[in-house]
């Protein structure tokens, strides 16, 4: 057995999630550390998603920040849990994807992984993301493996969705290879209109949204984007999904209360995610949600009345924290790249075929 780090830090930008893993013949969650995003850390990571200028030395600044800031959660989990650096076997970290466009060849997700191996005197495995890209793919989403590594034994067709800033699904058919893609936008939107609007970073439990109504006229022309009609594999990002995006669509209808656009927002999540899962997976028995989503109450309430057929419960139902899931899966994508196991699955991605995924920093 040995013990791994995962670091996740995701489109939504709250904060950076550290879990360590027992990897053996099971994987087993062992403890976590939570930190929030700096704002001003946030503000240059944002910053960065779209094009500006001096954008070279912007990155390499934004990203030793972010490398500081992980590695002083991980000396704090380390210090938690009584451990030393070479008691951990490797941190997978994922860094922080600024851009996004397989389909122009490219992701890129910066957090100087040389530097975290200095700051913490750990193996650090990152870059996880390249390898399928070369190999023709998306490179997204990358925790179908994961989800089938943990949930897959399970008999029967499940399905397990992450609700970060994008929503992401990964589809587990008894005799059949992990399936999965991206749905959407998943709290993107949402966290955009209400800071915009309220100044608040996040609708707490979808409560505003909750007291909104939905307006079909906007619903049905955010609905007209092409990307929600589009066969996987397939990815997206704030390269398509972001405020101008918003902006756009609303140009030109009547102006409709801000309330009312939360709750067409939370509405469009949600839509999207079950029509996703309806086209590609037909009478899923179980829907596990993991993810910052999890916690509002109007979307989970949404899903679970949009199909009354199937099951919908956050992981947690199988004993898996919901908010730990995405650390976990890239501490384990730490250790399929030392193992040589290859990670991604041309099913969900669409790459050429199997392939190691990650580049290795040795302490």
């Amino acid at each position: 057995m040995a013990l791994y780090i995962g670091v996740m830090s995701g489109t939504s930008l709250d904060g950076l999630d550290i879990a360590l893993i027992e990897q053996g013949s099971a994987i087993k969650l062992i403890a976590t550390h939570y930190i929030p995003m700096p704002g001003s850390l946030r503000a240059d990571l944002l910053s960065l998603c779209a094009s500006g200028p001096d954008e070279i030395a912007r990155s390499a600044i934004a990203q030793q920040h972010w490398v500081t800031v992980a590695a002083q959660g991980i000396h704090a989990l380390l210090e938690q849990q009584a451990l030393k650096p070479q008691d951990i076997r490797a941190i997978g970290s994922h860094g922080q994807t600024i851009r996004h466009e397989p389909t122009r060849g490219f992701t890129v997700q910066i957090g100087n992984p040389a530097l975290l191996t200095e700051l913490t005197g750990i193996t650090v495995v990152s870059d996880f993301r390249s390898r399928d890209v070369a190999a023709g793919g998306q490179g997204a989403p990358l925790v179908p493996a994961f989800h089938e590594a943990l949930f897959g034994e399970r008999s029967g067709n499940h399905a397990i969705l992450n609700i970060g800033g994008f929503s992401n699904l990964s589809l587990i058919e008894t005799g059949k290879p992990v399936a999965g893609f991206d749905c959407g936008p998943g709290n993107v939107l949402l966290d955009t209109w209400i800071h915009q609007q309220r100044g608040e970073h996040f609708d707490r439990d979808g409560r505003w949204a909750a007291g909104g109504k939905v307006e079909s006229q906007l619903l049905n022309t955010l609905l007209s984007d092409p990307f929600f009609v589009t066969q996987g594999p397939k990815s997206t990002g704030r390269e398509v999904f972001n405020r101008e995006w918003l902006q756009r669509h609303l140009a030109g209808l009547p102006a409709f209360a801000p309330q009312d656009v939360q709750a067409t927002l939370l509405e469009l999540t949600a839509l999207t995610i079950v029509k996703s899962l309806q086209t590609a997976q037909q009478q899923t028995e179980t829907l596990l949600v993991c993810g910052g989503g999890t916690h509002n109450v109007t979307l989970m309430s949404r899903l679970a009345a949009l199909l009354p057929a199937t099951q919908v419960s956050s992981t947690a139902t199988y004993g898996v924290d919901p908010d730990w899931v995405e650390a976990m899966a890239f501490a384990w994508l730490a250790h399929c790249c030392l193992e040589g196991i290859a990670a991604n699955r041309p099913s969900v991605t669409g790459a050429r075929g199997l392939r190691v995924l990650g580049a290795i920093y040795p302490a």
